[in-house]
């Protein structure tokens, strides 16, 4: 881009608005939803609830250590969607954001579920929570991933 010091007219002031709104728009449009590392996004809140398995709920309760594992595993995962489609998740917007954290607070309540089915000796339930812990994920990410898109669009 070049500097022009000279005042343009409203005429070519439009066109230069109207070429970016076309790019911005291309742009989005040519931007294709990673479904695999969005997948990768439930496979790490799967995990994560998962891990309620191997607690023994109870007085003498220690919680896992794998939470800041998953927390890595998700910071890895939005790092490869940001260099694989440029899309930057800190500017996504307010729809996004609500989905972020409706991830983290069905992922939470999962784990919940899981704690209490495993201190029923219900082992092999949270397997169920694990599933859907993947699914809601899976679909919250997309929400947010589609949202970004959009905010991108818009500018």
């Amino acid at each position: 881009m070049e500097n022009d010091l000279k005042h343009p007219s409203a005429a070519e002031a439009t066109a230069a608005l109207s070429t970016m709104s076309a790019d911005k728009e291309r742009l989005a449009a040519s931007v294709h939803v990673p479904w695999v590392l969005l997948a990768a996004f439930g496979g790490v809140g799967a995990w994560w609830v998962s891990a309620a398995t191997a607690t023994h709920p109870g007085e003498n309760y220690e919680p896992p250590s794998s939470g800041w594992l998953a927390l890595v595993g998700a910071l890895v995962v939005a790092y490869l969607i940001r260099r694989e489609t440029g899309v930057h998740f800190r500017r996504m917007g307010a729809r996004a954001s609500w989905a972020m954290v409706g991830i983290v607070a069905v992922c939470l309540v999962l784990f919940s579920v899981s704690l209490g089915l495993v201190s029923f000796g219900l082992h092999w339930a949270v397997t169920m929570t694990s599933l859907a812990a993947f699914v809601l994920t899976t679909w919250l990410a997309g929400v947010a991933y589609r949202s970004a898109v959009e905010q991108l669009r818009r500018g």
